[in-house]
């Protein structure tokens, strides 16, 4: 039996295969032949798309939205860590522990 380069899947072609496992109308078994893919992998996406279904309807917004920054800490931060720089720099060339050139 000839090895399979691993192939990717499109995001409709999976969600059309765990459809189709979720009707009911033929087995795993069949549906891997039909689909040419293991049946372990659309038991995989048919979970998945049982734990994602209620986002299509915006039920998990919160989970996947990105965390709110605050920037003036961030910039407080930067310039901190460049003030802290600047200083080790010129107290290391001071100290000849640092080329003048670099």
């Amino acid at each position: 039996m000839a090895k399979r380069t691993k192939r990717t899947h499109s995001p409709g072609f999976k969600a059309k295969v765990a459809l189709a496992a979720l009707a009911g109308d033929k087995t795993l078994a069949e549906l891997a032949q039909q689909f040419e893919v293991h049946p372990n992998q659309i038991t995989e996406w048919k979970r998945q798309l049982g734990e994602r279904a209620a986002d299509v309807f915006g039920g998990a917004t919160g989970a996947t939205a990105e965390p709110v920054v605050d920037l003036k800490v961030l910039h407080a931060k930067i310039g901190q860590l460049t003030l802290e720089n600047d200083f080790l720099e010129s107290e290391l060339t001071k100290a000849g522990l640092l080329s003048a050139k670099r």
